[in-house]
């Protein structure tokens, strides 16, 4: 059983996706599908955390938008993710940073510890 689903798992995992961290500042581009229309849709935002493992693989973008903190959990190996691109490198020294959900400001988005 194992055999079958690792073969159906296998043809649907990405393999262009670049090396990114927890703290690390991205660029997510997603496939946004409106009636027939397709576009791109960008969302932009520091890594706070990456779970799961294989197919399962998660991670969570926060970003500040108009004063308000905005988080979306994108599934690593998903169609609908087209790229992601890494803007800045952060230095975190934990796995979560659910700290920056308390902050304000300009330390909401700096990763230094």
């Amino acid at each position: 059983m194992n055999r079958i689903i690792d073969a159906i798992e296998k043809d649907q995992f990405k393999t262009e996706l670049p090396a990114f961290r927890v703290g690390d500042s991205i660029r997510v581009h997603t496939r946004v599908v409106e009636g027939d229309k397709e576009r791109i849709q960008i969302f932009a935002g520091i890594v706070i955390g990456r779970k799961g493992r294989g197919l399962n693989e998660n991670f969570t973008v926060r970003r500040i938008s108009y004063g308000e903190g905005v988080e979306r959990v994108f599934p690593l190996h998903s169609p609908r993710i087209a790229k992601v691109e890494v803007e800045k490198e952060g230095r975190a020294r934990r796995a979560k940073l659910n700290y920056l959900r308390t902050r304000k400001g300009k330390e909401a988005t700096a990763v230094r510890e």
